[in-house]
């Protein structure tokens, strides 16, 4: 009987002493997440003592935490590119504008000739079809960035499309002096995607390498054992690596002495439209030559 009682009481004081460490090591938790919810330290939760459900409520705690500062910090990026784009959409509003408004006063003058008015008219319809091309690409990237963005995925054959676009480029690439190189298989290439949406990309890639290419541009389509690939390059020797992290942020511009040249918004809309039909848009600079990558998965 006494034995027993001798291992009660033992028991008992390992049960109080065990209790008594956990219900410590809760207020040292507790201490812990006020310290990171004040603002006080970003350390993660640690144990002083441990116990196996104590280990795994920090573990949970401390993933808790990695998500609230992935968290903020996408928050940060978000409200900083925000910040850029609204600086960088007054800008590209206002040169124009300005430029408008201006024209218009001289066209109010009662004594410009004839051929001076004609010249001033020219300028001030090129502003507002600028000020229309940058509104539209901005109303068409804040659509396409929307949860229900309709989209019609179908089976489409992508080496007929190619083609179809191009016919369209025509006239600019004679303009530039330019010679588009094609590389199209023979065989159908078929991919499950939006056709319109496959065609808004490939006139922004192509739009993008007429405006910044210095040589022929290449349009390369080929199908491999999982995947479609169809890549457009071109010469830029002005282009770096650090050029290549920020090509398909918003109203980005690799020459920023390129004023009028486009809104900076045609290579987000194509990452955001590939993103969308569950395809990856990327860009590799390789010897020079900037090359824009669309994959389809099949």
């Amino acid at each position: 009987m006494l034995y027993i009682t001798i291992i009660s009481v033992l028991a008992a004081l390992l049960f109080l002493t065990r209790l008594f460490f956990i219900k410590r090591e809760i207020k040292r938790v507790t201490m812990q997440l006020n310290q990171f919810n004040h603002k006080q330290t970003e350390k993660k939760v640690d144990l002083a003592f441990f116990e196996t459900d104590l280990e795994k409520l920090a573990s949970e705690i401390n993933r808790q935490i990695d998500s609230t500062m992935q968290a903020q910090a996408e928050k940060q990026r978000t409200e900083n590119e925000l910040k850029q784009a609204i600086a960088n959409i007054s800008h590209d509003i206002r040169t124009p504008m300005t430029s408008i408004l201006g024209y218009i006063q001289l066209l109010e003058s009662a004594d410009i000739d004839p051929e001076q008015r004609t010249e001033y008219t020219t300028i001030v319809k090129k502003g507002a079809l600028r000020l229309k091309v940058l509104l539209e690409d901005f109303f068409e990237l804040s659509v396409i960035e929307s949860a229900d963005y309709p989209l019609n995925i179908e089976s489409i054959k992508l080496n007929q499309i190619v083609p179809e676009v191009l016919v369209g480029f025509y006239e600019a690439f004679y303009q530039r002096g330019l010679e588009p190189i094609i590389h199209l298989p023979e065989e159908e290439v078929i991919i499950k995607a939006d056709v319109s949406a496959v065609k808004r990309v490939i006139e922004n890639l192509l739009s993008n390498a007429l405006k910044h290419s210095t040589g022929n541009v290449i349009i390369c389509l080929e199908k491999r054992r999982s995947s479609v690939e169809l890549t457009i390059s071109n010469p830029a020797g002005c282009l770096t690596e650090k050029d290549l992290f920020f090509l398909f942020d918003r109203f980005y511009k690799a020459d920023q002495t390129r004023i009028g040249k486009g809104t900076g918004l045609g290579l987000s809309i194509a990452k955001g439209l590939m993103k969308k039909m569950n395809g990856n848009l990327t860009a590799e600079l390789q010897e020079e030559h900037l090359m824009m990558k669309c994959e389809w998965k099949i």
